[in-house]
């Protein structure tokens, strides 16, 4: 007797699709007594007369008769994190079910309140891992976005509260590419770059920011004899437009910006349908100067933007004199 292979997909789908379900709720189970645990270790803390020794003390006391019995996720360090975990989010029923533990662990060292519903917010849109939020955190993605947005325009972006109608309200300056794993002391071909990228492109979508789609590498455009390359062409679902990639390794001049604006002049013309709206491009370049950019696009630009790209992660010292000398511009 032969049977069809489709009950063997079928079954197999539904025990894989039940063991998941069931790490979800042991971990938020997890979660939850974690919370509880901190929130009856600051209570106690609370009760003490000097309470500053009497937590240290408490939590070495709780330490050492919980580990002989429940191993090593209690020892102090980890009684510490549930006390914080607690006083960071105090109300039990705010808790996203669909975060885990680690992803908590990595919020809670966030020291603003703004920071922190930023990425709650974009962990669940984008259904971010904890490995994935980890890298975003590390990279200084808020901040970064700062940079060429306010503060109230990204928060709003992060919870859905708006739609991006700009697209430096996803798109980042300067771009982090530290997983391609080159090395910044050495120099690339343009064709190297593009390759590495290729390589690690879910890594470089998610880099970019929300809503991008992979289209095509080196897209010819053929134009009375001549042919062109476009490096990369993407598709962005939320701002409904393509996007133009040309990476420059080297520093950004005026004529790159021609060709980039050739290449979109094209996408608009040639390509977009009448519900999609303006080609968007980025250079993607290694240095640049902002006059060049500035004096070479149309005062209401929105549509050709330049982002330096990085091979290591930026520091936060890095980042707020970048954040304090575009405020010092407006």
């Amino acid at each position: 007797m032969q049977f069809d292979n489709k009950i063997i997909e079928d079954i197999k789908s539904i025990i894989a699709s039940s063991r998941q379900r069931a790490v979800q709720a042991v971990d938020q189970e997890r979660v939850v007594m974690y919370w509880n645990l901190g929130q009856r270790i600051f209570e106690e803390e609370q009760g003490g007369k000097d309470r500053a020794t009497y937590g240290d003390q408490l939590i070495k006391f709780l330490s050492s008769a919980l580990q002989p019995e429940f191993g090593s996720g209690f020892s102090t360090r980890n009684l510490n994190l549930f006390r914080q975990f607690y006083r960071t989010f105090p109300i039990v029923h705010a808790l996203r079910s669909q975060l885990t533990w680690t992803h908590y662990r990595k919020l809670i060292s966030l020291e603003s309140e703004d920071q922190r519903s930023f990425y709650i917010a974009e962990t669940e849109k984008n259904n971010w891992s904890a490995r994935q939020l980890e890298r975003q955190v590390d990279s200084h993605l808020y901040e970064r976005l700062l940079l060429s947005n306010d503060k109230e325009s990204v928060l709003a972006v992060a919870r859905k509260e708006k739609n991006p109608s700009d697209a430096k309200e996803i798109i980042k300056d300067p771009m982090v590419l530290e997983f391609l794993g080159l090395k910044r002391e050495s120099s690339y071909y343009e064709r190297d770059l593009e390759s590495a990228l290729i390589t690690h492109l879910q890594d470089f979508l998610l880099e970019l920011g929300n809503g991008f789609a992979f289209i095509a590498r080196q897209k010819r455009i053929h134009l009375d004899g001549d042919d062109f390359f476009v490096d990369l062409v993407l598709y962005n679902r939320l701002l409904q437009c393509f996007v133009i990639v040309e990476i420059k390794t080297g520093k950004l001049t005026h004529q790159d910006i021609g060709q980039l604006q050739m290449y979109v002049n094209y996408y608009d013309r040639m390509e977009k349908m009448p519900h999609e709206n303006p080609t968007i491009g980025i250079l993607l370049c290694a240095d640049k100067n902002n006059s060049v950019v500035k004096f070479s696009l149309p005062e209401d630009n929105r549509h050709i933007i330049a982002s330096k790209y990085e091979l290591y992660l930026p520091s936060e010292e890095q980042l707020l004199k970048e954040l304090e000398r575009e405020i010092d511009k407006k």
